[in-house]
């Protein structure tokens, strides 16, 4: 791990909305986004703040529950906080900078006096934990991911968390305790993690050296946890994992284990049973899946999303390249053809169906024709969405001891000159949508907009990663409310447009 390196480029991701949700976790001490000045004072009060992707925030929202469960007041906010935990994000260089800068300014707090611990947990110290002890020995605890089962029973060693057998330490019947508490400021939206780890080895990803190898969570706690999400108030969740399409796969490989040959194995539940048995068992009216590698798109699917109205019509669809040598090397399962053969069959099935991409520009050795391939492929398929990064060299990777490592300048110029295609790719895609009708999810009223009334998301927009559709002036409106609207102007990459009345 490299050291000390203060960056700003990697924005943070705070708990920012109100952790207790109404049917969910009633009359505990979390009050708001902010610790509540004038509630009880004998809970510890813990600042957590979360890094990096959405599946840290889950992870986040998991500890929430434990930590209030078990008697602390929980807050986005380490101003005031006791007791800070930072859930960090090793992914690529510059997370890996925003969590040591984060973790640090904790400490600076922590010799001010104005915080007692400091708490580091998550991808980063997985990954480096002794070197994070042996550098930042201000850190009272470091807790990597496959630890954190023991982080309220170490939390309570320590005296940060009231002793098991208190008042305090019963501050929720264990039976009423949720799995998590709701943390970001559009609680309406939320994610649900069907799966931890990889077992893909593709030569650019740490994470199965952070996550481990692809697990599959039960099909009947994943449709629990969707429950509670719905009585929380979600109306669209979003399926994430590593790759989504995986889901299962490992449950039935150890069904055919423990058959042995010439055995029946005992029959598994692949992605579409699990999406069944979500439908089935939540009125969640809007499903979104994200991460789904175009290998794993299988006829099944593709007939089920057809088919289910509540499965959105859309995909991310994360293919990484455009050039078959540079996908190779990169060790992706796929290469044009397969990608070509999964999107012509998604959008004959689907009409309408909006496809998100993510791609890497400047993988080591890329060469001015494997740049050019890539965007060739881009510019036939014409993705609705595409999200495009620089290499990041990641040590410990395949990637990392290849020759043929690109200046950053030139990684920065073929970034621009791909997004300049994806822009005019976007803004047509936009304009084709003036004069439709669409019904979107309302995330924000906007105060201080004199020119629109609300933000929200129509079927193709996803949370964060797309744009969004601002609402000029009409009725009022309520985030996490459905409203039919009319599109009237179209930008690059949002839509503006009028409530239907």
């Amino acid at each position: 791990m490299s050291g000390r390196v203060r960056s700003r480029d990697l924005p943070v991701f705070p708990v920012t909305a109100d952790p207790v949700r109404p049917g969910v976790l009633p009359d505990v001490e979390a009050v708001g986004h902010r610790i509540d000045p004038t509630g009880p004072r004998s809970g510890p009060r813990i600042g957590l703040v979360t890094l990096g992707c959405d599946k840290n925030t889950v992870d986040s929202e998991r500890m929430m529950a434990a930590l209030v469960g078990h008697g602390a007041r929980v807050s986005s906010e380490i101003d005031g906080a006791d007791v800070v935990i930072i859930n960090t994000c090793g992914f690529i260089e510059v997370a890996k900078e925003q969590s040591v800068d984060t973790i640090l300014e904790a400490c600076e707090m922590k010799a001010r006096g104005g915080v007692k611990a400091v708490v580091a947990v998550g991808c980063l110290v997985q990954r480096y934990k002794e070197d994070l002890a042996a550098e930042i020995p201000e850190v009272d605890l470091f807790m990597g991911l496959t630890e954190m089962q023991g982080l309220i029973p170490e939390l309570r060693r320590r005296g940060i968390l009231p002793k098991e057998g208190s008042a305090r330490a019963a501050a929720v019947p264990n039976m009423e305790r949720p799995l998590r508490l709701l943390s970001t400021d559009t609680p309406h939206t939320s994610f649900l993690k069907v799966s931890e780890g990889c077992d893909h080895t593709c030569a650019f990803c740490a994470i199965p050296h952070m996550r481990g190898l692809h697990r599959s969570a039960p099909i009947e706690e994943l449709v629990r946890e969707a429950n509670e999400l719905e009585a929380a108030g979600v109306r669209e969740l979003n399926v994430i994992s590593q790759d989504t399409t995986w889901y299962g796969r490992d449950l039935r490989r150890a069904a055919v284990q423990a058959a042995g040959p010439g055995g029946t194995p005992e029959p598994t539940p692949l992605l579409p049973d699990l999406l069944r048995a979500l439908l089935e068992g939540t009125s969640i009216p809007w499903y979104r899946l994200f991460y789904m590698y175009p290998s794993g798109i299988t006829p099944e699917l593709v007939e089920l999303l057809a088919g289910e109205a509540r499965l959105l019509p859309y995909l991310d669809l994360p293919i990484q390249h455009g050039s078959d040598t540079v996908l190779k090397r990169m060790r992706r399962p796929e290469r044009q053809d397969t990608i070509r053969e999964r999107i012509a069959h998604l959008r004959e099935a689907i009409p309408g169906v909006v496809l998100r991409t993510t791609v890497i520009v400047g993988f080591p050795g890329e060469t001015d024709r494997e740049f050019e391939e890539m965007l060739a492929l881009l510019g036939e398929i014409r993705f609705d969405r595409v999200g495009a990064f620089t290499f990041s060299l990641e040590e410990g990777t395949p990637a990392a001891e290849m020759d043929g490592h690109l200046p950053e300048e030139e990684k920065r110029e073929r970034l621009e000159v791909l997004m300049d295609l994806q822009r005019e790719v976007s803004f047509e895609r936009n304009e084709a949508l003036i004069g439709t009708r669409q019904t979107i999810l309302v995330d924000h009223l906007l105060q201080d907009d004199p020119e629109h009334v609300a933000e929200g998301r129509t079927r193709g927009q996803a949370l964060d990663v797309d744009g969004v559709t601002r609402v000029v002036p009409g009725r009022e409106l309520e985030p996490g409310s459905f409203v039919e609207v009319e599109i009237v102007e179209a930008l690059e990459y949002d839509l503006i447009a009028r409530v239907v009345e």
